[in-house]
Parts: C-alpha cells; sequence; structure tokens
C-alpha cells in the first residue's frame, strides 16, 4: 500500500503535524511492503527545518522526519512555500526535499491513499 501525507499546518502550535508523522511512521512500521510519502506544504515545511531543539519532554517535528526517512519513507517540500518562507534547500533536514505541485499531482494520482492533515 502506497500512503500519502499532505500536512499543511506549523510543525508547532497544534498538533497536525505530530500526529501525520506518527500515523506515516506507524503504517511504515507494520508492514515492511508499505510506501509513506511525505508532502509538507504551507507553514508544515517548517518541520524539515534541520538543527531544531525543542524542550525536553517535548515532541521534535525533525525527528519524526527523520523516522520517516529511516523506515523508508519519502519526504518532499513545496518548493514555493519554501520560497515564500526563506527557507532554502541546505536549511532541510538531510533526506527530504524540494519539490513540486507537478510531483504532488502524480504522487496524488498513484497513492492507493491520501490523507490530508
Amino acid at each position: 500500500m502506497h500512503a500519502l501525507f499532505i500536512l499543511n499546518d506549523p510543525p508547532y502550535g497544534t498538533e497536525r503535524v505530530y500526529n501525520g508523522l506518527r500515523l506515516a511512521a506507524g503504517i511504515l512500521k507494520q508492514d515492511a511492503g508499505n510506501r509513506v510519502t511525505v508532502f509538507l506544504m504551507a507553514d508544515a515545511v517548517a518541520a524539515a527545518k534541520a538543527g531544531q531543539k525543542t524542550p525536553d519532554g517535548y515532541y521534535n517535528a525533525e525527528r519524526m522526519l527523520k523516522r520517516v526517512l529511516a523506515g523508508k519513507g519519502e519526504v518532499l517540500l513545496c518548493g514555493t512555500c519554501m520560497d515564500a518562507r526563506g527557507l532554502c534547500d541546505a536549511d532541510v533536514t538531510p533526506g527530504a526535499r524540494r519539490s513540486t505541485m507537478d510531483e504532488l499531482s502524480a504522487v496524488t494520482v498513484s497513492a492507493d491513499k491520501v490523507l490530508v492533515f
């Protein structure tokens, strides 16, 4: 099964990114044959900012994305959204990459399930 997660909210302040990434990691963990693509757009692109420091006991969106990547998931970021927020390719955690709406369209068509947070 190929699941596409489209995340829109900022990584902190709401728990949508947190919950979406927990579910994405869970799907990868459940079956090695599962594929997951996480597409970050709007304020969610900040979740991929490298070097995040959060208080002890608080979740860290960057670490959660690394779990998805370690499980062979794919993390894509809306390039237009990155530009609008002053986020460049060098600012992004390794393994995540800039993408486009054309690529999101193609992944959406090929996915078995699309979940939007």
